[in-house]
């Protein structure tokens, strides 16, 4: 890990950091409440000889001999006589030792002045502790100096300087315990912050997920906590000064991602799935569908998700058939395909009803036919189940052009990012990328790319929308269960150079033509090879081939009814050109 990646750790924890702070504060104000305070108070006595009249009119006798006692009784304080004096003369409730430990003697050098500091646990116990000791004291050399008596000691201690009243408590140091407490507090968040930092395997930013995966990034959709849940699709032009236009222009960059991601051969099945559910993978797939369709292009949206279906809730179409009966040769594609309310380019072909048998069906032979004619056509985005708990998802992907991996950003751990793409490696599946949903648009995780310039750009008129195809109302459903609408108004078809229809007019190189009524064997995207597909498709006898190739070519000609008008009507086939797919 690098310095800026302990940074990042640091500011993502900093209220975990901050909390201990507080914590460590409280704890050390709590133990100095608890603390018995400490004052200390000081007193002063003076070692004084006890002179005659004639002994006083020698000058400096009193001085020397008092300077000469000092060391004596310097080391007399000290003594359990004075203690014991103290105790009587105060009524203390405490033995000698402990009590010699609450007092300090002291000498100022070259004077005859004992200064006495003593600790007690109020401001007048201390001063008159203070004060007692220098009686004791006086008391005690009277005793072993003279007969016992006040004063009959030669030189004694006289008590000087009155002690002074204490207002502040020398232990505990509020302050200071507050700022221990606080930097111990820091220091615990720091190593909390540094450890859950260098532990975690969450997935962060793009630039971890590049570099621990060797796959692009190649969308970041930011999180909106303030749209409904409900509210799943971001209208391109509705949502430009709304709190959507930031999902709407990342779906923008993802679309622009995938259409220049291979120039020559851009994907044109998409798998649209993730390494669990809660991901938002199909939300990414429907809005992802309605962009390409606001660009122009024809887009057709498959919920291959047979166990949990979602694409119909969040399109708002017809949920009772759909992709199972197709495969199970109970409908038609045509009676069952639905055009979106939201887009006319669109079309949403639902789940319909959960077969027993998902992965068998979404793998077989009949699911890689039509996926290889609806990609002739449009783009295909496929919704599919995640990937590690079921392997419906890395089938889909083994017969498209490549998958989507949606992984949300502080929840989808690398680990659970690392099995999904390993599943697609062994189901020979191609990655196109990751994209990183809920990305939050402040913050530590927050997008280097900014969505501010909405403020500029949100406020001006939008500029007319081109019309996307000529059409009936969108709102109107193109094909409803059981019944075929034809679209008001043929689709505009762009003059062919006659060269390129000269050159559409004749056989393909390899081999004779192909008879039309006969299935066709594509190799998928990236997966497999010619051979394991012809092997598949032998599974299914003719006539049911046959007959589901004819609902491929009525759902051809419900989209181009121009090419189905001005398609022969003799017997002579005419070959089918499909698209070339990567190897």
């Amino acid at each position: 890990m690098e310095l800026r990646d302990y940074a990042r750790g640091l500011r993502r924890h900093w209220l975990a950091i901050l909390m201990m702070v507080l914590v460590g504060v409280g704890v050390a104000f709590g133990w100095a409440k608890l603390q018995t305070p400490v004052y200390e108070a000081d007193a002063n006595g003076l070692i004084k000889a006890n002179l005659t009249a004639d002994q006083q009119t020698l000058t400096g006798a009193g001085d020397t001999l008092a300077q000469s006692k000092v060391a004596s009784y310097l080391d007399m304080a000290t003594w359990r006589d004075v203690a014991q004096y103290v105790i009587r003369d105060l009524k203390l409730d405490t033995t000698p030792d402990q009590l010699v430990n609450r007092v300090a003697v002291s000498n100022p050098q070259g004077t005859a002045i004992l200064k006495i500091v003593a600790q007690g646990s109020s401001p007048t116990g201390a001063r008159a502790l203070a004060e007692s000791w220098i009686r004791g004291m006086a008391a005690t050399i009277d005793k072993f100096y003279g007969n016992g008596t006040a004063g009959s000691a030669p030189v004694n201690i006289q008590p000087g300087d009155s002690a002074s009243l204490p207002t502040t408590p020398l232990f505990p140091d509020v302050r200071t315990a507050l700022l221990v407490g606080g930097v111990i507090g820091l220091g615990f968040g720091v190593a909390f912050a540094l450890m859950r930092t260098a532990s975690d395997r969450r997935v962060r930013a793009a630039d971890e997920v590049e570099k621990k995966t060797d796959v692009a990034v190649v969308g970041t959709i930011p999180l909106l906590r303030q749209v409904d849940s409900e509210m799943r699709l971001f209208d391109p032009e509705a949502s430009r000064d709304g709190p959507g236009f930031a999902v709407a222009e990342a779906v923008r960059t993802l679309r622009t991602n995938l259409q220049f991601m291979d120039v020559d051969n851009p994907p044109r099945t998409i798998v649209v799935t993730s390494p669990l559910p809660g991901d938002g993978k199909s939300t990414i797939a429907c809005n992802l569908a309605l962009t390409l369709a606001a660009n122009g292009a024809q887009v057709t949206l498959v919920d291959g998700d047979l166990r949990r279906s979602k694409v119909a809730q969040t399109m708002g179409v017809v949920a009772s058939a759909g992709l199972s009966d197709v495969l199970a040769g109970r409908a038609e594609v045509a009676d069952v395909m639905q055009r979106s309310p939201q887009s006319p380019n669109l079309h949403v072909l639902a789940a319909g009803g959960a077969p027993p048998n998902p992965s068998e069906v979404l793998g077989s032979a009949r699911m890689k036919a039509l996926l290889r004619d609806l990609a002739q056509h449009s783009t295909v985005i496929i919704d599919a189940p995640p990937l590690i708990p079921v392997t419906d998802g890395a089938v889909l992907t083994h017969q498209a052009d490549g998958a989507l991996l949606v992984v949300s950003v502080g929840k989808t751990t690398y680990d659970l990012v690392e099995k999904a793409l390993d599943t697609l490696r062994k189901a020979r599946g191609r990655a196109l990328g990751i994209v990183l949903n809920k990305v939050p648009l402040k913050g530590v995780d927050a997008s280097p790319y900014s969505y501010e310039y909405r403020r500029q750009y949100g406020s001006s008129t939008p500029p007319t929308p081109a019309p996307e195809s000529p059409s009936a109302d969108a709102a109107e459903p193109l094909i409803r269960l059981g019944q075929r609408i034809a679209p008001t108004q043929p689709a505009q078809k762009t003059p062919v150079p006659a060269a390129e229809a000269e050159e559409e007019a004749q056989p393909p190189v390899d081999g004779p033509p192909v008879d039309a009524d006969a299935p066709v064997t594509v190799p998928a995207t990236g997966s497999g090879d010619a051979a394991d597909d012809a092997e598949d498709a032998s599974d299914y006898d003719d006539e049911a081939m046959s007959a589901f190739d004819d609902s491929l070519r009525a759902f051809d000609a419900l989209l181009n009814p121009d090419a189905s008008a001005a398609a022969p009507t003799s017997g002579d086939p005419t070959p089918r050109r499909h698209r070339a797919r990567r190897g």
